[in-house]
C-alpha cells in the first residue's frame, strides 16, 4: 500500500484548478470529431474486446483467488505501457494500473473481476448445464467490465499521446466484490486521495447511467466467533461448553429482532463452523452475518445491536466471543455532472444491433427461468437515472466508498439478458456470446468519449467537485466501517477455488487456437431446448 502511494504521489500532481489552464482549449468541433475517432478506435478493437471477455470468463475466480484473471489483465495493460503496483492494500489479487502524459485530470476506472459460487454455466445453451459441476461462474457478469475499461483506455491513449493531452489514467479492479471486501480498504489506505474522479463499469441490460442516491443499500459483513470447551458428547456432556450453541443462539436472537427490523432494512447469515462431529461438543463455532440499510447510522445501528445479541449468546454458554469486519460498502451516491455528461455520449452510442440469434437465446432464458416478460433484449435506451427520493431497499455495492471519496458514475452496459434471478448459473449464459461482446464495445464507446470531454472540458470537472462538496457531501461524511488494523479476509474462498481450479484449467481459453471460447466449447449458437 506505501509504495501504490508513493507510486500515486510521484505520476500525479495537479488539482482541476491548476491544470485548467494549462491543458490546451479546443473547440467544440474539434472534441466532437476526438470522440468520434476513440470510438471508431474502440470498433476497430472490438476482436481484442471479445478475447479479453471470454479469457476471463474462462476463468471463473472467486473473490480474493482472481490470481489468473489479474496476471492476464494486468500483463496486458503493462504491454501498453502502464506502470503496475501489485498487492495493493494487502490484497495479492489488486492492482492499481497507471499511464501518464503529464499534467492534466486523473481519472480513475474501475470494475469488478470476481463470480459467484456454483455458477458454473456453458455460455450459449439456454438451460442449465455446468462446464465443472459445482464449480465457480460469472454468475453476475464481472468478466466483462475490465475488458470494456481497457479497451476504452487504449483508445484514449493513442489520443493523449498524439495530441499531447495531458493526463492520467488509472485503472484497478474491484476485487472479492461478492464479499464487498475491497474497495474501503483502497480507500482507507490512501489509493484515492489524489485522483479527480472515477468512472465505474458493471454490467447490465441497457446502456445507462444515473446520478444521486440510489435504490439499495450499503452493509457491514461481519463474522461472531465463538470459543467453548470440547467434551465427549455422550460420555461426559456436562463437562462441555458448546460454541455452537452459543452461535446457533445469536441467530436465534437475531432472528426474533428481525420482526422489528424498519422494512428497509436486510439481513442474512451462514454458519462458516458448526463444530467437527456429533460425538464432541463442539469447542468452537462461528456465523457470518451481512447487515444492510439505506443509510449509515441505520447499519451501524444494526451492527451494534448484532453486538449485544452476540455477548448474550456467549454468557448463555458461558462461551467467549470475538468477532472480525469481513467487509463493508456504503450507500452509493452518484455524481450529477459525470452522469449528464455520459448520458449525452450514451445517446450518441447507442444500443447495439441484436441479431435474431441473440433475442432468440434471450428469449429462451428468460422462458427457462420463468421471467416475468419474455421480450428478450432491450431495443430502446434507458433514461438518465434520477435520484431516489424515497429510499428502497435491495443489494449492496462497495463502489459506495469511492463514490464519497472522489466524483463517481457507474455505467452500466448491456452485456446481459433482462429478467433474470441474479448470483445465477442463468446469468452466466450471455456472459462469453455476441450479447457480451457487442454490449461491451457499446459501453466502452460511451466511455472513453466521456473520458475525453473530462480531460479538454476542464470547467467539467470543476462543476463535478462543486456538486459532490456543495450538494452531495454538504450534511453526508464519509465515516469508514473497518478501523486502521482491520485487514481484508484474503483467506475467503482459498480453498473452494483449489479443489476446482484443475478441472477448471482444462477450460481455459485458448485464443491462439479458437477465435471464441463459443468455439472452444462446440457450443452452437444459440443452443436451445426444442
Amino acid at each position: 500500500m506505501k509504495n501504490a502511494k508513493i507510486l500515486l504521489s510521484g505520476i500525479l500532481i495537479l488539482s482541476s484548478v491548476t491544470f485548467a489552464s494549462a491543458q490546451k482549449k479546443y473547440s467544440k468541433k474539434q472534441i466532437e470529431k476526438l470522440k468520434s475517432e476513440a470510438a471508431a478506435i474502440v470498433e476497430a478493437h472490438k476482436k481484442q474486446s471479445q478475447v479479453m471477455v471470454d479469457k476471463v470468463f474462462s476463468f471463473a475466480e472467486l473473490g480474493f483467488q482472481e490470481e489468473e484473471s489479474s496476471k492476464y489483465l494486468t500483463g496486458i495493460l503493462e504491454s501498453n505501457g502502464f506502470t503496475i503496483e501489485h498487492s495493493i492494500s494487502g490484497i495479492p489479487t489488486a492492482w492499481f494500473a497507471t499511464w501518464s502524459n503529464g499534467d492534466g485530470p486523473v481519472i480513475a476506472l474501475g470494475s469488478d473481476v470476481d463470480c459467484i459460487p456454483k455458477a458454473s454455466q456453458y455460455p450459449g445453451v439456454a438451460y442449465h448445464k455446468p462446464i465443472v459441476d459445482g464449480a465457480p461462474g460469472h454468475g453476475e457478469g464481472h468478466n466483462a467490465g475490465n475488458p470494456l475499461n481497457i479497451t476504452s483506455a487504449l483508445a484514449v491513449k493513442e489520443i493523449m499521446e498524439r495530441e499531447n493531452i495531458g493526463g492520467t489514467l488509472i485503472l484497478w479492479p474491484g476485487i472479492a466484490e461478492e464479499l464487498v471486501a475491497a474497495k474501503a480498504w483502497y480507500v482507507r489506505d490512501g489509493l484515492f486521495d489524489k485522483i479527480d474522479m472515477c468512472i465505474f463499469t458493471h454490467v447490465g441490460n441497457n446502456l445507462g447511467v444515473s446520478w444521486g442516491p440510489t435504490s439499495g443499500t450499503g452493509l457491514i459483513s461481519v463474522e461472531y466467533l465463538f470459543e467453548g470447551e470440547a467434551a465427549h458428547a455422550a460420555g461426559a456432556p456436562w463437562r462441555g461448553r458448546s460454541a455452537l450453541d452459543a452461535a446457533e443462539l445469536m441467530n436465534i436472537g437475531w432472528n426474533y429482532k428481525r420482526e422489528h427490523l424498519h422494512p428497509l432494512k436486510r439481513s442474512h447469515s451462514i454458519f462458516t463452523d458448526a463444530g467437527d462431529q456429533p460425538n464432541v461438543v463442539p469447542s468452537k463455532a462461528a456465523i457470518w452475518f451481512y447487515f444492510r440499510d439505506v443509510t449509515y447510522e441505520g447499519i451501524m445501528e444494526m451492527y451494534a445491536q448484532a453486538n449485544d445479541i452476540a455477548k448474550g449468546a456467549a454468557l448463555m454458554t458461558s462461551t467467549t466471543m470475538t468477532s472480525r469486519v469481513l467487509g463493508t460498502a456504503w450507500p452509493r451516491h452518484y455524481n450529477k455532472v459525470i452522469a449528464e455528461t455520459m448520458y449525452e455520449n450514451i445517446k450518441d452510442v447507442g444500443l447495439p444491433t441484436w441479431t435474431e440469434a441473440d433475442q432468440e437465446l434471450a428469449k429462451a432464458v428468460q422462458t427457462e427461468v420463468k421471467a416475468k416478460k419474455i421480450e428478450g433484449l432491450p431495443t430502446e435506451l434507458s433514461e438518465l437515472g434520477l435520484p431516489v427520493l424515497e429510499p428502497i431497499s435491495g443489494g449492496s455495492d462497495d463502489i459506495g466508498d469511492i463514490s464519497w471519496k472522489v466524483p463517481t458514475v457507474t455505467m452500466r452496459f448491456p452485456s446481459n439478458i433482462p429478467g433474470l434471478p441474479g448470483h445465477h448459473w442463468a446469468n452466466a449464459i450471455a456472459m462469453a456470446t455476441p450479447i457480451a461482446h457487442k454490449g461491451v464495445t457499446a459501453g466502452a464507446k460511451a466511455e472513453a468519449m466521456t473520458i475525453l470531454d473530462f480531460l479538454l472540458k476542464p470547467e467539467l470537472l470543476t462543476q463535478a467537485w462543486d456538486y459532490f462538496n456543495n450538494e452531495q457531501t454538504k450534511e453526508t461524511k464519509y465515516q469508514p466501517m473497518i478501523a486502521a488494523d482491520d485487514m481484508p479476509p484474503i483467506y475467503l474462498n482459498k480453498e473452494k477455488q483449489e479443489s476446482f481450479r484443475p478441472e477448471l484449467e482444462k477450460f481455459y481459453f485458448d485464443e491462439n487456437k479458437y477465435d471464441t471460447y463459443l468455439e472452444q466449447l462446440g457450443v452452437e449458437y444459440p443452443t436451445v431446448k426444442p
